[in-house]
């Protein structure tokens, strides 16, 4: 359906209870867990080149910054994917296009990436009406590391589902294994958390922090969820 570059991505990740999110699940779709809790991601990056089908980048449409507030889930056939609670971009096409072909809930914000020396800057303002929330945060990456489970948790997902039309639909995708560095935290001030009712999260420190340089991936077609995957 589509293919996309995911580059300079941090991964800020708090561990919840699975009770506390479940009802923000699509029908037939529960929390994923880790040793018994479940993670909410807050998660910055730049988008470059997405493409139609197997094609070149969209000039100008296809590369601009998002950060997204994400669940994890399973659904009822064992598929692993991904809950999006606000996917928040500053190309107000792209946001009007995706909400209205699936039901994401992107949002237009304002929003500036900067990289000096090794010390990468994310900051975004909402402009999507009705919602006023601002986020900024500052990391440094280190040294790859040896994926932990936690990392392969929260970045070996495979597809993500959504809620639209009274269907729960998942849109699968195919990417290589994340590359994962050390990371630090240097700011983190954000109001995105709060924006979709988790407000008490990010007056703590993550529970897992990670960046990675990217990788590219495709997208297949939208199918019932409740769909068994073909052997």
């Amino acid at each position: 359906m589509m293919n996309q570059n995911w580059r300079d991505l941090t991964f800020l990740h708090w561990a919840v209870d699975p009770d506390e999110v479940a009802h923000r699940m699509p029908p037939g779709v529960r929390p994923d867990t880790l040793d018994g809790v479940t993670y909410v991601g807050l998660i910055p990056f730049r988008m470059v080149g997405a493409g139609i089908a197997g094609g070149p980048g969209i000039p100008w449409l296809g590369s601009f910054l998002e950060t997204n507030v994400r669940l994890y889930s399973v659904d009822d056939t064992g598929r692993r994917g991904i809950v999006f609670l606000s996917l928040d971009a500053d190309r107000a096409a792209v946001v009007v296009g995706a909400r209205a072909a699936f039901g994401l809930p992107y949002r237009w914000a304002r929003m500036r990436y900067r990289k000096s020396g090794d010390v990468h800057s994310y900051d975004t303002q909402l402009r999507h009406p009705g919602t006023r929330a601002e986020s900024r945060i500052v990391i440094r990456p280190g040294a790859r590391r040896r994926s932990t489970e936690l990392d392969d948790f929260v970045s070996a997902r495979w597809g993500l589902h959504v809620h639209w039309w009274g269907r729960t639909l998942y849109v699968p995708n195919h990417h290589e294994a994340w590359p994962v560095h050390d990371a630090e935290v240097l700011v983190l001030d954000d109001g995105l958390l709060a924006s979709v009712g988790l407000p008490d999260l990010a007056a703590r420190p993550p529970d897992h922090v990670a960046f990675s340089p990217g990788v590219h991936t495709e997208f297949g077609f939208p199918g019932d969820a409740a769909r068994p995957r073909r052997s």
